[in-house]
């Protein structure tokens, strides 16, 4: 049994946004189509792969495809209008050296798995036409004009592809029909071929809008970003130190252009670090007067912004102070909580600790506090 496979790919995707037609758009640092077309390749049985694209869009589709080896993907053929002529048009391609079945797959749905692949393909070895399709679950209502009527969700499905068919019988199907359909199972239907549905797949989701892209990278491409932060603050007059933006009593204070809150500050450059924008140094430069005796709960809130602004959210932050005195044990929990109503990470997120480096160094000899912290960011 010969197959080919035609990757439909030549609709603008409008309702999914962004600044290219959602199949080129990229998913987990690799484009929709790309994505689409691998999970095709992927089964021996597949001979043949021709994707039908708009006609403006050949330099995104070659980005989409230069990295793929693979002989069997054909070079692509134009689209139509309709997405009935569209898959006419790759109909038309196979023509020569036909195939025995041919598959019709979105290429906006590039999570399709190998299991029900196989399923469509065996299902294809008895019958003339085969889609996948999952049950409506939901209950469903009919609107129109106000009016309100229930619906049978027993006797509904939802259909995905690929949908496979004999290909002689699906191109004459082609052929013949007049009518702008919506997917090829109909248009088979309209030429009297037989039909087999086969379970699909909840994972095979076609991406529509924005929030499917959302939906997608969250499940199946989670960014995870780790950030480092160190920072290092001397002794001087003073009768207090601040850490974590808790004011902790002790017989000096420490030196810094902002309040030298040394821990903080680690802490701040930790996230800064995860989302590769620099250090406080570069956000708030300690040569603006700006910045003296400032709240470094700025400093922290501003990392926080940033982080959110990359579409990263704070997942976990570890805190560790390097110190001989004060002690930092007593004040821990009220230092945890004030970094978490300043970042809003909760508090079991937010890990507070200390060490002594058993006289040894400048913390050793009581010259300064020194602070390092880890940011693990999250995908949102």
């Amino acid at each position: 049994m010969e197959i080919a496979c035609i990757i439909v790919a030549a609709g603008r995707g409008t309702r999914a946004g962004g600044d290219v037609p959602k199949q080129y758009r990229l998913l987990g640092g690799q484009p929709v189509l790309t994505r689409a077309i691998g999970a095709v390749l992927a089964d021996s049985r597949v001979g043949r792969v021709v994707c039908v694209i708009d006609a403006d869009d050949g330099e995104l589709y070659q980005e989409a495809t230069v990295g793929i080896s693979d002989r069997r993907l054909d070079q692509p053929v134009y689209g139509g209008p309709t997405r009935s002529e569209s898959v006419r048009n790759g109909l038309e391609s196979l023509a020569v050296n036909a195939p025995n079945k041919v598959l019709i797959h979105d290429a906006a749905r590039p999570f399709l798995s190998a299991e029900l692949l196989d399923r469509v393909i065996s299902a294809l070895a008895s019958s003339e036409a085969v889609f996948p399709c999952l049950p409506v679950t939901d209950t469903i209502w009919s609107v129109s004009d106000g009016n309100l009527e229930p619906v049978d969700r027993q006797r509904l499905a939802r259909a995905q592809t690929p949908q496979g068919f004999t290909y002689g019988k699906l191109l004459d199907a082609h052929r013949r029909n007049k009518t702008a359909l919506t997917d090829d199972i109909a248009v088979a239907r309209v030429a009297g071929l037989s039909v087999q549905a086969v379970a699909g797949s909840d994972e095979n989701i076609k991406l529509t809008s924005g929030g499917d892209f959302v939906w997608a990278e969250r499940a199946h491409f989670m960014d995870v970003r780790t950030g480092t932060g160190y920072d290092v603050h001397a002794f001087c007059e003073g009768d207090h130190v601040t850490l974590c933006g808790i004011k902790v009593p002790h017989s000096k204070g420490l030196l810094g252009h902002s309040d030298a809150d040394v821990a903080m500050h680690a802490i701040t450059d930790a996230i800064f670090g995860a989302v590769s924008e620099g250090d406080i140094g570069q956000w708030f430069p300690p040569s603006e007067a700006a910045w003296k005796g400032a709240d470094s709960a700025i400093f922290l809130r501003k990392a926080v912004e940033r982080a959110m602004a990359n579409a990263l959210r704070l997942n976990h932050l570890d805190c560790t102070i390097v110190c001989e005195a004060p002690k930092i044990g007593p004040h821990a929990e009220s230092m945890r909580k004030r970094i978490s109503e300043i970042t809003g990470l909760p508090g079991n997120r937010i890990s507070i600790k200390a060490t002594t480096s058993e006289g040894l160094g400048f913390t050793g000899r009581g010259e300064g506090i020194a602070a390092m912290a880890t940011a693990t960011l999250v995908n949102q």
